[in-house]
């Protein structure tokens, strides 16, 4: 690999880093609730028969993609962000952020 190409590489995995810290540092701003809020008892029972799935938030996305880039993944996870419509993480719609993660989970994985 040249050192040019090294180099590049380099600069792309800072800036996922940079993105990575970013979502993180948001992630523990809006993490600061209410205290006022009453704690859910093991006798309250949902509402709903289903299990309500948690939306993934961007954060853990952002962060799972990152390092799949850091292991060498970088063309692969432009591919898949461009296959749910989008250059960037920011671009996809919140709703596709679980095939995205299943989708990028097997890459390194193949055999």
């Amino acid at each position: 690999m040249s050192k040019v190409k090294l180099l590049l590489d380099v600069v792309q995995d800072l800036r996922s880093l940079e993105d990575s810290v970013q979502a993180v540092a948001d992630a523990m701003m809006q993490s600061d609730a209410p205290e006022d809020i009453e704690p859910t008892t093991a006798t309250q029972v949902p509402t709903s028969a289903e299990p309500e799935e948690k939306p993934i938030p961007l954060e853990a996305v952002r962060a799972f993609l990152g390092q799949k880039s850091r292991e060498g993944y970088t063309a692969e996870v432009r591919e898949l962000l461009r296959k749910y419509g989008a250059d960037k993480l920011s671009g996809i719609d919140p709703k596709h952020y679980p095939a995205l993660m299943k989708d990028a989970e097997v890459l390194g994985n193949a055999t």
